[in-house]
């Protein structure tokens, strides 16, 4: 005779469902061989022993299930690894940046009527500043101190006479938070997809990894990415402007750096030193297209990251040595508040011609250095909270790292790092009479004085290499020069009698000057009411007349015309302003006018 089959409920999954599924089952099935359910008998110590193991194992399971989706996941290492999935890069940490101020005493010249030129220091890029609390920032550019901008009062005089013997000079520089280490690390036999661990926390960024044969390995952002784009310097006769120029190299030797919620370690491809066949410099000719003896094309996928045709993920490191050169910071709170930074920990000073000067005058020059920070230097020094990381990988799963709206791409084009150049002013416009997805970018960029002029062509080519790594594959961007209309004001109001005249101009123009020293925005109105208001508020102003607005061009101004009168709104609130078009008030003493009765 067959067995008869039992039906078993496998919905219990606590202790006393479970305990009660078996006492029922027990009874139902073996009402015969077992009948003593007392709490004391030994039966009842193995139904209790295998509901206890089995809500174990039902919590371990439920826990197991829950820490494999993103949305329910509580455990941060787990979080970060799934957000990994998504595409999302978890920096525990960020680092701060800011500015500081460096001050020097330089002897005054053989005539006695200014500092001597040729004692200007220039304080290397890589110098260390730190705050009495231990938090390192490193200068990320030189500071020269014989650029013309620099601020320069009497230092010292000579007691006797009353003559300068110094002159202080201030100038400044952008620093970031942090150290800059540099370990070795040993690499036996060949493994593939090595993962080196850097044994080091508050890591923000890898500098440099190279090998004892010279092998540089470059960061990517994943392993399948075997081109980058390498700066390198400009030497042209732009190089004021644009410092360096973005260039595409194929990388066989590559890395992707990782947090996992506890350790920093770098991940390399499987490929071996023998597997290296592929020529660093591509040749579109070469790597383009690959048509293997057929007459057509079956894949036009193209993906701009990858152009190598044969690829291991890279060339994994073996029997060698590497020297890995990274950032990190030295506090778990990176930013300084104002006139924090006030130590000079490792400074690299030079002169244009050392040898020439006197020695003790030079190091007279080293000896006066002092750093301040006139305002707070900040970054994130929260790690974000396991909520914020789902919300973030979520959100950059939608984009995948690209410039999906106009706004995307105004940001992008605002982080390019400076030293390829600086866009001041931009503004992205949809090209309503293409067929395509085309873009205009139009773009802006300023002199030394903080005024509006056209980008030069090397750095249009370095914003063009920039956003080609974010851009979308089927978006097209036309890099275009920006229009920039000169205007000035007029204005007339009425004082009160109890006032001097004198002073409320001087007043009015010191406040408008204020208020429009940054030119405005692409494609932003000049709205008068503004100047109505601001001018309204200065005490013994009565009444605001009038302003009036007028386009100032040729000569020292723009070359742009624009008509005010036709494009002031119907009822002279505000100047329209084209999208490609950005208003500015170029000299402020001389632009701004007006009449006090």
């Amino acid at each position: 005779m067959a067995k008869k089959k039992v039906s078993i409920d496998y919905t219990s999954k606590d202790f006393n469902s479970i305990k009660k599924s078996l006492i029922d089952y027990a009874q139902r099935y073996y009402p015969e061989v077992y009948q003593d359910f007392n709490e004391a008998s030994f039966g009842s110590l193995m139904i209790d022993t295998v509901s206890y193991v089995g809500d174990i194992l039902s919590y371990y399971l439920d826990y197991q299930v829950n820490e494999s989706f993103l949305q329910t996941a509580s455990e941060k290492k787990n979080i970060i690894n799934l957000s990994r999935q998504l595409g999302y890069k978890f920096h525990e940490i960020a680092s701060s940046a800011g500015e500081i101020s460096l001050y020097v005493l330089i002897p005054t010249n053989e005539f006695g009527v200014g500092p001597d030129s040729d004692y200007y220091p220039i304080v290397r890029q890589g110098s260390v500043f730190s705050t009495d609390q231990g938090n390192n920032f490193i200068l990320t550019e030189d500071i020269r101190f014989d650029d013309p901008a620099n601020e320069i009062v009497v230092g010292r005089i000579d007691p006797t006479t009353g003559v300068p013997t110094h002159y202080a000079v201030r100038s400044s520089g952008k620093v970031v938070s942090g150290n800059i280490i540099e370990r070795r690390y040993d690499i036996d036999d060949f493994v593939r997809f090595r993962r080196l661990n850097l044994e080091a926390n508050h890591v923000v960024e890898i500098i440099s990894v190279e090998d004892t044969d010279g092998n540089n390995y470059y960061q990517v952002s994943n392993l399948v990415q075997n081109v980058v784009h390498k700066s390198f310097p400009n030497k042209s006769n732009n190089s004021e402007t644009v410092k360096e120029i973005l260039r595409p190299i194929m990388v066989p030797r590559r890395f992707t750096f990782e947090y996992d919620g506890e350790n920093y370690y770098l991940q390399f491809g499987f490929g071996s030193e023998d597997e290296l066949t592929i020529d660093p410099v591509a040749d579109p000719s070469s790597v383009s297209l690959k048509l293997h003896g057929r007459d057509y094309i079956s894949d036009i996928d193209l993906d701009p990251s990858k152009l190598m045709s044969s690829d291991t993920l890279g060339i994994s490191p073996s029997n060698t040595q590497l020297k890995i050169v990274y950032r990190r910071n030295t506090n778990s709170n990176p930013n300084a508040p104002s006139g924090a930074i006030r130590n000079l920990s490792n400074i690299v000073m030079d002169f244009v011609d050392l040898l020439s000067l006197n020695s003790t005058k030079a190091n007279g020059v080293r000896g006066s250095l002092e750093v301040n920070n006139l305002d707070p230097i900040v970054g994130s020094s929260v790690s974000p909270s396991n909520e914020e990381i789902k919300q973030r990988a979520i959100s950059y799963f939608a984009t995948q790292n690209r410039a999906v709206t106009l706004n995307d791409y105004e940001a992008m084009v605002y982080s390019m790092p400076t030293k390829y150049g600086s866009i001041f002013r931009c503004n992205v416009i949809l090209d309503q009479d293409s067929f395509k997805r085309n873009l205009n970018l139009y773009v802006l960029t300023s002199d030394q004085n903080n005024k509006l002029i056209a980008a030069n062509d090397t750095l249009k080519e370095n914003l063009r290499f920039w956003i080609s790594n974010y851009k979308m594959i089927n978006d097209t961007i036309d890099i275009v020069d920006g229009k920039i209309v000169n205007i000035g004001i007029n204005f007339e109001i009425i004082s009160d009698p109890d006032f001097n005249k004198a002073d409320i101009y001087a007043k009015c123009i010191s406040v408008l000057k204020e208020k429009l020293k940054n030119p405005l925005q692409m494609g932003d109105p000049f709205y008068l009411t503004d100047v109505y208001y601001e001018l309204n508020r200065i005490r013994g102003v009565v009444d605001t007349q009038n302003v009036f607005l007028v386009n100032k061009n040729g000569g020292i101004y723009s070359n742009v015309g624009y008509n005010v009168a036709e494009n002031l709104s119907p009822d002279g609130r505000y100047l329209a302003c084209p999208a490609n078009v950005c208003f500015e008030i170029k000299f402020p003493n001389v632009d701004i006018k007006g009449t006090v009765r």
